[in-house]
């Protein structure tokens, strides 16, 4: 498997937690200005791992700040 694949993963799984245990922090999913695009021609719209991972750790970051404070 790709690392962009497990990566991929990796940030559905967390999105399925996000939705199943913490529904209030569904609206912030939505604020995320980093959107996925399947036009990997276009340099400015197409994805790399490093934009996945960046995602992903906001992802990881907005449920255990949210652990913290709950």
């Amino acid at each position: 498997m790709e690392l962009s694949q497990k990566i991929l993963a990796e940030i559905s799984q967390i999105t399925r937690d996000i939705e199943d245990n913490y529904p209030e922090l569904q609206k912030y999913l939505d604020e995320n200005p980093l959107t996925l695009s399947d036009d990997h021609n276009n340099s400015e719209t197409s994805m790399n791992n490093e934009d996945l991972k960046e995602y992903l750790e906001s992802l990881k970051e907005l449920v255990r700040k949210y652990k913290e404070e709950h």
